[in-house]
């Protein structure tokens, strides 16, 4: 569902113009933000609803392009949905993308809207505002010199500073500069004002108590260039305002907005979660009755310290610094050896927790002792400021801290886990449902048609289900899914159309690997393990396969694609002219003048 790279892996690691011409929201009247908690509960914020009317001329502009008759009433609501997978899932956003523009179908979409690695690869592609008629350009970024340490390191220190700093920080420095290869200071808001050229974005992140605890309309959190907030509850800030001090609904203290760079370690932090750790265990750890939490502090604070040694290396030429890190690396490995070893024996509960404990603080102690006996010099100062700023985060195990816009709301459908609280902490929504579904599903936004990618690791069709449970849990609509293509989930076809019937979207799903690039459901399982998750970034050569894995894949379904818009549209039509005529039988029951109003 996710990825870890580099230190990042801390467990293991804007379409076409009209007629040739942008339609400009430049210029327009300043929307004065909202400084309060807000509701959008059946109809979109001014500022969403204006961009995607002007995109719609786009999008009318494109069918025409492919021979599908429309009209500005009857443009279909087309979203486009990339699901979580680290560095798979961004990579492959990009080729199907890519593919898209090549095909003329990129321009078709209202709406781009990902979780997770998704993510990764929509913050990078939206720091060009005219990427969708730019893709080739958008690709290179992944072939080309990413951010040097020294300029990592000085924005980590600078958001070190900050109250609310915490892994979080760290995740998204380097998925942004060490998977996407750029370090993006931009703020979402900036997009607010923006022409239309690209699909309207909509990110998504959960709340980390709530998902524990809380019920399910506290957990979905939405971002756009306008708002920020939940989903199910449909309350909401100006996006500007995400991470300013709120209370009783008002804002107290405005903050600074977080840049992009954050914003992508709040989007795809999995491991923020602690159920998710139980899945990274090495084998020899993986032994019942062991001491969950010890242990776990145990495997962050030598992960780690792995990956910043993996890391630093990255960005250093210097042969001394190469060797002491290398002798830092011998010695952590020494150290995981000797746990395994010791830990093979028979212990109690209590003499693993105890161990564990000692292994921890062995770890930090000898760190710094290493440390201690560099040479002073850039390198010293680098692997100095970063045990003493980083490792005690680890430690505390501190994700997504955000102050909480909802704190003392008085609205009886916040729930506890957010109204009570100071901050609350937002952290990947591939947890919950590893494609964006929810922010699409309803009469809010009204969508026709959803493209699903699905790039997830694990059982193939479970985020299809998972959301088709979710809607029905929050009486959203969704199409029919027979229980049938659970057959097929080791070797599935290339895509799958869930037809929607009167307010259901209709649902194109389409594997990554499938049918069509592999030639049984061993083959698939190789790929998804050599293109796993929790690995150290991807080689060029892995790069330029998952491209053009995605790009066949949107090839080879564009009639497809181009059968269900057009589906799409007739449907849209057909709303348009049930509405009028509901409209029209309003008018006429109206009582005239004078008459009784039985």
């Amino acid at each position: 569902m996710w990825c870890i790279k580099a230190f990042a892996i801390f467990i293991c690691v804007l379409g076409t113009m009209l007629l040739g011409t942008p339609v400009d929201m430049e210029g327009l009247p300043e929307t004065p933000p909202k400084m309060s908690v807000h509701q959008s509960r059946h109809s979109l914020c001014a500022g969403e609803q204006e961009y995607i009317l002007k995109r719609k001329q786009v999008v009318l502009e494109s069918l025409s392009r492919l021979n599908i008759n429309s009209t500005v009433d009857s443009v279909p609501h087309v979203a486009l949905l990339g699901s979580g997978g680290g560095q798979r899932a961004a990579v492959s956003l990009l080729g199907s993308l890519h593919q898209m523009e090549q095909d003329g179908l990129l321009d078709t979409l209202l709406y781009l809207g990902g979780v997770s690695g998704s993510t990764w690869s929509m913050a990078s592609l939206y720091s060009d505002p005219m990427w969708s008629i730019n893709m080739d350009s958008v690709l290179s970024k992944l072939s080309g010199p990413g951010p040097r340490l020294e300029e990592a390191l000085a924005w980590l220190g600078q958001r070190a500073e900050e109250e609310n700093f915490s892994l979080t920080d760290v995740w998204g420095l380097f998925t942004s500069a060490a998977i996407m290869n750029q370090m993006d200071l931009r703020h979402l808001s900036d997009e607010a004002r923006r022409n239309v050229t690209n699909p309207y974005p909509i990110y998504s992140a959960l709340e980390k108590e709530c998902y524990t605890n809380g019920p399910l309309e506290g957990q979905w959190f939405e971002v756009s260039p306008h708002e920020a907030g939940f989903t199910e509850l449909d309350l909401f800030v100006e996006t500007s305002l995400l991470g300013s001090r709120f209370q009783g609904g008002e804002l107290k203290e405005r903050k600074p907005e977080m840049d992009m760079v954050k914003l992508q370690g709040l989007l795809g932090c999995a491991v923020a979660h602690e159920e998710t750790l139980k899945d990274l265990l090495p084998p020899w750890l993986n032994v019942p009755g062991q001491v969950e939490a010890a242990m776990g502090q145990y495997l962050r604070v030598y992960h780690t310290l792995d990956r910043l040694v993996a890391l630093i290396r990255g960005d250093l030429e210097d042969p001394t610094a190469l060797s002491q890190l290398d002798n830092l690396q011998n010695m952590l490995e020494d150290k995981l050896n000797y746990s395994r070893s010791v830990l093979q024996e028979s212990k109690s509960v209590e003499e693993s927790e105890a161990l564990f404990q000692l292994w921890t603080l062995g770890l930090l102690s000898s760190v710094e002792g290493w440390s201690q006996t560099l040479e002073e010099g850039p390198f010293k100062r680098h692997v100095s400021w970063l045990t003493k700023k980083v490792l005690p985060m680890v430690v505390k195990w501190e994700w997504g801290t955000t102050s909480n816009f909802l704190f003392q709301y008085k609205d009886s459908a916040v729930p506890p886990c957010l109204h009570s609280k100071e901050s609350f902490h937002l952290i990947d929504a591939g947890l919950l449902i590893n494609v964006a579904y929810p922010p699409f599903l309803g009469e809010k936004r009204d969508m026709d048609l959803l493209i699903v990618l699905e790039y997830s690791a694990g059982n193939m069709f479970e985020t299809l289900t998972l959301a088709r449970d979710y809607a029905a849990r929050l009486r959203k609509p969704f199409p029919n899914i027979d229980d049938k293509i659970l057959e097929e989930r080791d070797w599935p076809k290339d895509f799958y159309v869930f037809q929607g019937e009167q307010s259901q979207p209709t649902i194109i799903y389409m594997p990554l690997f499938n049918r069509n690039n592999s030639k049984d459901a061993a083959e698939i399982q190789a790929k998804m393990e050599e293109y796993t998750t929790f690995q150290p970034p991807f080689s060029q050569e892995k790069i330029a396969f998952l491209l053009e894995t995605a790009k066949a894949n949107m090839k080879n379904n564009k009639d497809t694609i181009l059968r269900e818009i057009g589906k799409a549209v007739e449907r849209r039509q057909n709303k348009s002219t049930l509405a009028v005529a509901t409209e029209q039988v309003i008018l006429t029951d109206e009582p005239r003048h004078g008459s009784p109003n039985f």
